[in-house]
């Protein structure tokens, strides 16, 4: 009998000690998973694959700069970079919504992201790190659907010498634009392939009232000579003096100015339209360990003070550091209220009108 006993006290001590290790399993795994995501270890989740496809509609000369510090961190994992226009980009994410091909979005207009999660396409996720994240910044659920790292705002970029030749001031406002001086000399970003074109549109929209907007694009026109697919290439026409002034965005233009363009950059009086350039993981059958890191490393530290470098204004709290020259001195100041939501919900309604009014002077998809 006290040896049937001794048995049973040596199995309960053994069941209260695995028992033990499986409330310290939970508890690390709790610890190790902060931000609240659920889908750690469970089915749907590839922790082998070091192959990841990022679309990301950043600039070309950003991207291996800012790729710098992952690829220190994460050398086994191959990224395959997806880059092309906002505009092109989330109208390949939609092509693809019944065979997502991206596994990560990065450095893409949030309200493109705010159209994708209204189809139920992306998988609600916060990254580590994401307390440090303004709340204007990203989304509102938790866990997060959508993630910001900086802010790209409307800017004129115009050449100097070019407007000398002709006797014309360099414009200081949207009113400026629509003067009769200025008839063919404007370049813009069509809206539909260009983010920089939307949040230009849209600002408008959101800045004057829709009917006085599109009274304001319709004198406009009468001045652009062609509607660009890429929100760069005004500027970099402004810079070579093809088309002296280009609609575009501060970074572009001050890039330009800095490789030795005879260039202005200037902010409109009005207020600049905006958006947020953010990140994303996309809804997969199986989603990947390594998209999490990657989306993880894009809100770091390191990867903060690479995107300030570029933009004055980024996602994390607190000062972001030294403006970077050619912009305002309170950069934020210069931005007009905008409804990221109200965007993302009238995109279509607006691309849909500027196309059959405008679409005639735009340049052709290649």
């Amino acid at each position: 009998m006290k040896r049937n006993w001794f048995l049973l006290m040596s199995m309960l001590i053994i069941l209260t000690v695995l028992s033990a290790c499986g409330s310290n399993g939970s508890a690390n795994t709790e610890a190790d998973n902060p931000s609240g995501n659920t889908a750690a270890a469970g089915a749907g989740l590839d922790t082998e694959s070091k192959e990841l496809t990022v679309y990301t509609a950043l600039e070309d000369d950003q991207i291996k700069e800012y790729l710098k510090s992952f690829n220190e961190k994460y050398p086994d994992i191959k990224l395959n970079i997806v880059r092309d226009s906002t505009g092109i980009i989330t109208a390949k994410l939609l092509a693809e919504k019944d065979n997502p091909q991206a596994d990560v979005v990065w450095g893409v207009a949030a309200t493109s992201l705010l159209v994708l999660d209204q189809n139920g396409m992306l998988e609600p996720y916060s990254p580590v790190g994401i307390d440090r994240i303004q709340d204007d910044f990203k989304d509102s659920s938790s866990p997060a659907h959508w993630v910001g790292i900086d802010a790209w705002e409307t800017a004129i970029t115009a050449n100097t010498v070019e407007l000398e030749k002709k006797g014309l001031a360099v414009p200081q406002s949207y009113e400026d634009l629509i003067k009769p001086e200025y008839k063919g000399l404007i370049t813009m970003p069509n809206p539909a392939s260009s983010g920089t074109g939307f949040l230009t549109v849209s600002g408008l929209q959101q800045l004057l009232g829709a009917d006085q907007a599109w009274e304001y694009l319709d004198k406009l026109h009468e001045n652009i000579g062609i509607y660009t697919h890429s929100g760069s290439k005004p500027a970099k026409m402004a810079g070579t003096g093809e088309y002296p002034i280009g609609i575009s965005f501060g970074y572009r233009g001050i890039k330009e100015k800095n490789d030795g363009s005879p260039v202005e950059v200037v902010f409109p009086a009005e207020g600049s339209g905006w958006d947020v350039e953010a990140n994303a993981l996309m809804k997969k059958a199986t989603i990947k360990k390594a998209a999490k890191d990657f989306l993880d490393w894009a809100i770091t530290d390191e990867a903060m003070a690479e995107y300030s470098k570029n933009y004055p204004i980024v996602a994390v709290k607190g000062d972001s550091g030294v403006i970077p020259d050619g912009y305002t001195k309170n950069p934020v100041e210069q931005l007009i209220e905008y409804d990221l939501q109200e965007a993302a919900k009238d995109r279509d309604n607006v691309l849909n009108e500027w196309s059959a009014r405008y679409d005639s002077k735009s340049e052709p998809k290649s």
